[in-house]
């Protein structure tokens, strides 16, 4: 019999260099020279790779801007996304690029929560975005936009010493010339050396259904993500931040940083004035404070590990209707801060309702900062508003208070339901 071979011609969309205008198509037909393209970083799934507009590893920071901005302008009539292909050294790009809407700028990478590794020396390597000026926020973001798979890397931040930190503007921050910005999709990102990663605050515009997930990063501000004004549902999901996040190439920030990274009071996530926030599963390391939950906030957090903290969650709340939260399944140390008075896993203040289910908070040294291996009490309760608080099967443990909470507030009305002491005794407030 004889062997037949069936041809079957596919067209390939690849974009020559980019010179302005709409980018001419040339077409080619499925073979290795197609799979060689793509390995070019030409295309990539239907995506069009950032080098077919001449952003290249060996631009400057200044032209790589001017033909990124130029890529994302072109994509943003057809809802185009554009691929950061990996190479080795990244890219290097100045401050002040603009993800227009409809726009999607897409990666290689999951969270990378140790770093990549140059095959050479110490530093990141893939789809990678190389930052140095503090001229502006690196990327600013219109409605239906999306950033993912992409990492961040400042390797002119100071990892050793604290009176070297740089304080970069926001890597990522929302748009100020939209009254709305929404549906905001920010995933899979790593930030190496950032001072603020994801800035999402407005004095006068708002923002909605914005989506933080899978985000790694130890900003040297003690901020990651701050949210305000956003009236649908923001959600922050599954995000880690570690001062050992640089640990595979080799730049990890020493005791000194993370001890200047405490002492600026901020918290890692910020959220303020949104109509039910959801946050899940989210950790932090080696800062002043891990949630705040503002006075004009509402919404659920579960599953958290707050670690070497001087205050876990901060809650406030400016009414008694619906400025509640549900806080459930979590764990928090705090341990760090200039006297051990300063110390405390929760502090609730304002009016409305708090829910606590099952956090537990322990305490213990860590040598990766100073710490008084200790908190005053479990939570704090401050304030002169009516306002309540639940707690089942909470575990207290750390504290040197003789009384786990902390009650200055003549109005509060507080019930505990089967939790336990430092003691290992039941504890229960009727």
């Amino acid at each position: 019999m004889k062997k037949i071979t069936l041809c079957v011609t596919i067209t390939l969309a690849c974009f020559k260099a980019y010179t302005g205008g709409t980018p001419f198509i040339e077409k080619i037909p499925y073979s290795e020279e197609r799979q060689q393209t793509q390995v070019e970083g030409k295309s990539f799934q239907g995506m069009v790779s950032i080098q077919q507009f001449g952003v290249l590893p060996e631009n400057s920071p200044e032209q790589n801007r001017e033909n990124l901005q130029a890529a994302i302008d072109w994509a943003s009539s057809s809802g185009s996304a554009l691929y950061v292909t990996p190479t080795e050294e990244g890219y290097p790009v100045a401050t002040g690029i603009i993800l227009r809407k409809n726009v999607s700028l897409i990666g290689a990478h999951g969270p990378t929560g140790r770093g990549t590794k140059h095959p050479l020396k110490n530093a990141p390597t893939g789809s990678l975005f190389t930052i140095t000026d503090t001229n502006e926020p690196f990327i600013t973001v219109e409605s239906a936009a999306q950033i993912r798979g992409i990492q961040f890397w400042y390797p002119k931040q100071s990892h050793q010493t604290a009176h070297d930190i740089i304080q970069y503007k926001p890597t990522i921050k929302m748009s100020h010339t939209e009254r709305i910005v929404e549906g905001v999709t920010l995933s899979c990102l790593t930030f190496y050396g950032e001072y603020m990663a994801m800035d999402f605050r407005s004095q006068n515009n708002i923002c909605e259904q914005i989506l933080f997930e899978h985000c790694y990063g130890y900003p040297l501000s003690g901020e990651f993500i701050a949210i305000d004004r956003c009236y649908d549902i923001p959600r922050i999901l599954h995000c880690h931040v570690n001062p050992a996040n640089m640990r595979e190439f080799g730049r990890t920030f020493s005791k000194e940083v993370v001890d200047w990274v405490v002492k600026q009071k901020t918290f890692t996530y910020w959220i303020n004035r949104t109509d039910n926030a959801q946050l899940i599963d989210l950790f932090t390391f080696g800062v002043y404070g891990g949630i705040f939950l503002g006075e004009a906030t509402y919404g659920q957090l579960t599953n958290f590990n707050l670690d070497c903290v001087t205050i876990g969650i901060y809650k406030s709340g400016d009414n008694t209707k619906n400025r509640n939260w549900q806080i459930a399944q979590g764990s928090i140390i705090a341990n760090t801060g200039e006297k051990i008075t300063d110390i405390h896993p929760l502090v609730i203040e304002g009016k409305g309702h708090t829910s606590l289910t099952n956090v537990e908070a322990f305490s213990g040294g860590n040598p990766a900062l100073s710490n008084l291996g200790a908190s005053y009490d479990y939570i704090t309760i401050n304030g002169n508003d009516m306002l309540t608080v639940s707690m089942v099967s909470c575990r207290m443990q750390g504290y040197v208070a003789d009384n786990p909470i902390t009650v200055n507030n003549p109005h509060a009305r507080v019930r505990a339901v089967s939790c336990i002491d430092k003691d290992e005794n039941f504890f229960d407030i009727p």
